[in-house]
């Protein structure tokens, strides 16, 4: 039985390495044979949501966001209270779950996703804040997979546009000493995840390999966030005006 990473085993360093460099590799969040379920139950998942939306094909990913709404095996991932203790503990400051969303690459899908930041995307009135998200590896991910690699210390830009994740020179042209930054790459087994600031820039390779990658990503933000003025697909429907706190049954806190 995998012995797993919990609020309690974290250690100083890795809270320190997360807040410095924006991002840290947790090792056996859960157990390889909780990832082996929850990847089953995550293909089964986006197999019943594609055929339900008859998505368009040759995507560079298949993502379901508030996948825990809509399937129970993948509400318990999603509302694991270990993987929200760890967040809490690395944040610093009560949270509160943002979404879910399930991100599969096809095999040899030839698709990078390119460097970007989550915060640009977010109707979130809170920058820097502490928002995170936990990158949980349902499968072993290494290199050739699509595994996530980080640039560090990149906290500090908080006011760029969104990024476009299919242009490798988007973020760089914003931000053109980026280009020489340190990148960090982690290969991940099943079973482990990282955290990542929503400011720090992060990229996932093109999965080459003959199988899919599959991972379930859980995003949280600071308890006491506020509404600004974004369009997105969460908070569309919830007709939150400007300055509202985030407070909805869909945002549970922790």
């Amino acid at each position: 039985m995998t012995i797993t990473t919990t609020a309690e085993t974290l250690t100083d360093q890795q809270i320190q390495s997360y807040r410095t460099r924006g991002f840290v590799h947790i090792p056996s969040i859960i157990s390889k044979e909780a990832a082996a379920t929850y990847r089953q139950a995550a293909l089964d998942a986006t197999a019943r949501l594609e055929d339900r939306h008859a998505e368009t094909e040759n995507k560079v990913f298949s993502q379901h966001v508030n996948v825990w709404l809509q399937d129970e095996p993948m509400k318990a991932l999603t509302l694991h209270p270990k993987i929200a203790a760890v967040a809490t503990k690395l944040a610093g400051v009560p949270l509160r779950l943002w979404h879910d969303h399930i991100l599969i690459k096809p095999p040899h899908n030839q698709a990078p996703t390119h460097f970007h930041q989550d915060a640009p995307y977010w109707p979130h009135d809170n920058r820097p804040g502490h928002s995170l998200s936990a990158w949980v590896a349902l499968v072993d991910v290494p290199v050739e997979k699509g595994c996530m690699s980080f640039i560090p210390g990149q906290t500090h830009m908080t006011d760029l546009r969104p990024q476009n994740l299919r242009d490798a020179d988007d973020l760089m042209s914003l931000s053109p000493s980026m280009q020489w930054e340190e990148r960090v790459t982690i290969p991940l087994r099943a079973g482990d995840c990282t955290f990542h600031h929503q400011l720090t820039p992060h990229m996932a390779n093109a999965n080459t390999t003959d199988d899919p990658r599959v991972a379930h990503v859980i995003i949280y933000m600071d308890a006491d966030v506020r509404f600004k003025d974004i369009r997105h697909v969460v908070t569309d429907p919830l007709n939150f005006k400007v300055g509202d706190a985030l407070d909805h049954d869909i945002f549970p806190a922790f």
